[in-house]
Formats: C-alpha cells, sequence, structure tokens
C-alpha cells in the first residue's frame, strides 16, 4: 500500500467517485424547476405521483427484469434482516411492482422522478447517478395507450425546453416473430441477437447461414429496414406473417397520431432496433434532438412484467434521465437574479423586502460583507428615495 493511500490529502477527501457529479447553483435551481415543471403536466394528463424507495430487497428490486439491471445495479446486506438489498438502477420495476399490488383491474397511470445510481455508466462520460423521469401506463394493451405516452414524452422534452427534433420507432414483435419461426437454439438466439444490437451485417449473414431460406432473408434484412416512413410499406412487401403484419400496422397507426401534435418532428423507423428485448415485448421509442448522438428519452411496451408479482398486465411507459438535459438548459437560460437589500433600514424596508419577495428573489446583506461578494447574484439593489424603498440597478454589477 502506497503512503499516498495511507495518508489522503485533504483533496482526496473532497473527490466524488467517478461518474458520481453533485449540482451547483445554478444549475440546482434549473434542476428544480424542471422537476416541478414536469410535475405540472403529469398532473394535467392525469397521471398519479408515486415515491418509491431508493432500495429494496433484491429479490423484489430485480424480479423480472432480467440480467442487464442485475448487473447495473449495487448491491448491500441488510444490517436488520441480514438479506441482500439493492440501490435501485431503474424505478420502471418499481412502478410495476407498485401496480401489481393494488386492487382490481382498470388502467393506472403513474409517474416518478428521483435519484438512481449504477454500478457502470451508460456511456463515455456518463453519469452514474441520473435523475430518472419517467411515467408509466398500466392496463391497457391498445395502441392508443401507446400514442398518448410516445406523446407526453415529446410534451414533456417540450416542457424542459428541448425539444426533440426526431423520433425513432421499432417494434420489438418483428424481431420476436421471426426468431419464433426459426427454431433455433438459446445459444445462437443469444448470438444473433448480439450481432443484430451492432448492427454487423457480416455476422448476422454468418449466424443465420443454416435457417431456412425465407426465414435467413428476413432476418438479414432486419438492418437494412431503417430510414423514413416509407420503410413499413417495404417491411410489408416482405413481411407477411400476420404477427408481422400486427406490428407492422401498430407503428404506422402510432406514428400517425404523432404526426397530428408533432407535425415537425420527423420519424425514423428502425426495424433492426433491438434495445431491451430482454424486456419490450412491442413497440419501442425514443427521442432525439439535432446534434446529439444519444436519446434525451425512451421508452416502449413491457406487458406482463407483473407475473412475477402475481398479476400480468399490459404496460407501456418512457423514462429519461433529467441531469443529462441540465447542459442543454444551461446553454439555453440565464436563471433569474436576485434584488440586494441591506442589512438594516427600518419597518419600511422589511414591508418592501415582504412585498418584493412575493414575485422575485430578495438577498439581505450581512454585516461587514462587500458589495462585489453579490455581482454575479444580484442585478438590482433596494435603494430609499424620499422614504420609499424601489430596486435600483446593481452598479457594482460587472
Amino acid at each position: 500500500m502506497s503512503d499516498a493511500s495511507l495518508n489522503p490529502t485533504a483533496t482526496d477527501r473532497w473527490m466524488l467517485p467517478e461518474g458520481i457529479e453533485e449540482v451547483l447553483p445554478p444549475g440546482a435551481w434549473q434542476l428544480e424547476s424542471l422537476r416541478r415543471r414536469l410535475l405540472d403536466v403529469y398532473q394535467r394528463w392525469g397521471y398519479q405521483l408515486i415515491v418509491p424507495p431508493l432500495a429494496e430487497f433484491l429479490d423484489s428490486l430485480l424480479t423480472g427484469v432480467g440480467h442487464d439491471l442485475d448487473l447495473k445495479t449495487f448491491k448491500l446486506t441488510d444490517q436488520l434482516s441480514g438479506k441482500m438489498m439493492g440501490i435501485r438502477a431503474d424505478m420502471t420495476p418499481q412502478a410495476a411492482r407498485i401496480d401489481a399490488r393494488q386492487p382490481g383491474n382498470g388502467i393506472r397511470r403513474y409517474c416518478y422522478i428521483g435519484s438512481t445510481l449504477l454500478t457502470r455508466p451508460k456511456g463515455v462520460n456518463g453519469s452514474r447517478a441520473p435523475v430518472q423521469v419517467g411515467c408509466e401506463l398500466f392496463g391497457s394493451d391498445a395502441l392508443a395507450a401507446d400514442a398518448e405516452v410516445v406523446c407526453l414524452m415529446l410534451h414533456s422534452l417540450e416542457a424542459c425546453g428541448v425539444p426533440a427534433t426526431h423520433l425513432e420507432l421499432g417494434h420489438m414483435g418483428v424481431y420476436r416473430a421471426l426468431l419464433a419461426r426459426t427454431g433455433i437454439s438459446e445459444a445462437e438466439t443469444v448470438a444473433l441477437f448480439e450481432a443484430l444490437k451492432r448492427r454487423s451485417i457480416p455476422d448476422v449473414d454468418h449466424l443465420s447461414a443454416s435457417l431456412p431460406e425465407n426465414e435467413r432473408e428476413l432476418i438479414r434484412a432486419l438492418p437494412r429496414l431503417s430510414g423514413g416512413l416509407d420503410v413499413i410499406g417495404k417491411a410489408r412487401a416482405l413481411l407477411d406473417h400476420a404477427d408481422l403484419t400486427a406490428a407492422l400496422d401498430a407503428l404506422e397507426q402510432v406514428a400517425q397520431c404523432v404526426q397530428k401534435d408533432f407535425p415537425d418532428v420527423d420519424i425514423h423507423i428502425d426495424l433492426g432496433e433491438l434495445r431491451g428485448y430482454t424486456y419490450h415485448t412491442g413497440l419501442t421509442f425514443s427521442a432525439y434532438r439535432s446534434g446529439m448522438g444519444s436519446a434525451l428519452a425512451h421508452g416502449g411496451r413491457y406487458d406482463g412484467v407483473g407475473a412475477s408479482f402475481g398479476r400480468p398486465r399490459p404496460a407501456t411507459g418512457f423514462s429519461l434521465d433529467l441531469r443529462a438535459l441540465l447542459p442543454l438548459i444551461q446553454a439555453q437560460a440565464t436563471p433569474p437574479l436576485a434584488v440586494l437589500a441591506p442589512a438594516e433600514g427600518g419597518e419600511a424596508l422589511e414591508a418592501a423586502i415582504r412585498e418584493l419577495r412575493r414575485t422575485r428573489p430578495v438577498i439581505r446583506r450581512m454585516p461587514g460583507d462587500a458589495l462585489e461578494d453579490y455581482s454575479d447574484s444580484c442585478d438590482a439593489m433596494l435603494t430609499c428615495k424620499d422614504g420609499v424603498w424601489r430596486p435600483e440597478p446593481f452598479s457594482n454589477r460587472s
């Protein structure tokens, strides 16, 4: 062990783990403003707010969500029960558990906002502590439910001031139906899935070489079925099976619904998009913004997720990382600055401060401080003229 590890410097003690960040002013206020704005939107759409716990027992937290989430989850031992617990890496399974415990089979709409923790970041320079925002609609397998969730996702980005310019739609039912017709082994299925996910056409061609000719050509066509809405017509010419046609119908109808509310959003169809294969069962969707390589928000249908809790229910939803949107917001908006008030000034000053705080922030000076200390946070100063306190431009502001 090195001397440095035995005697860490003060700077070392202040360092945060890689991928773990704190949000400082004014970003923290902007983050809170986005949170409030989104909750107002979800309330107007009829979504009920839930606040799941940060940690749960593993057998509940990871039930039915597959191996991927297991690897992303920090684990610890509960000192009271001795059982293994996990810190949530995704709040969607928690929403599914909450829905499964409610009586009745009616439609339920939930929204949530909270911190999550990942063992590894999602991408290069990504955060391991996303602030996850999401909406889930349980109890309906109708296309109208998918369309509602997609439109609400796009409205969420608009409310944050970063409207999407591109929407990518896919459908896991296409690949699942093709796979069911091949009869290949589990190992072959995994290898083919990984090749398709990487869009490695040579590997896809190699792994599908032993399949029957019709299925082989359909599997090989998937990575190439990507583009505008005309891709749906091209796919219909190739895929004539009933399950495949139903999936294409769903894509077409949801795209039409989105176009009515968001005519300026470019819709991209990608039948080779297999994100969340072990989780999603139907329509998948991601929202993008020009100039950005990663999705701002994404979601999809995941029917039957409550089966592990004894209640399989149709479900669809979306989520986004509010922290990831913050740099885009900070680049566009300047937070409101405060009015600086003197440390003392009598009852007239106190009344002026109370009245002014109804509409904007007011910071009171402390005895002995310097005006320069407030040059970045204030743009006006309360000044008394003819016995009346009024805000005047802050002359010391740089």
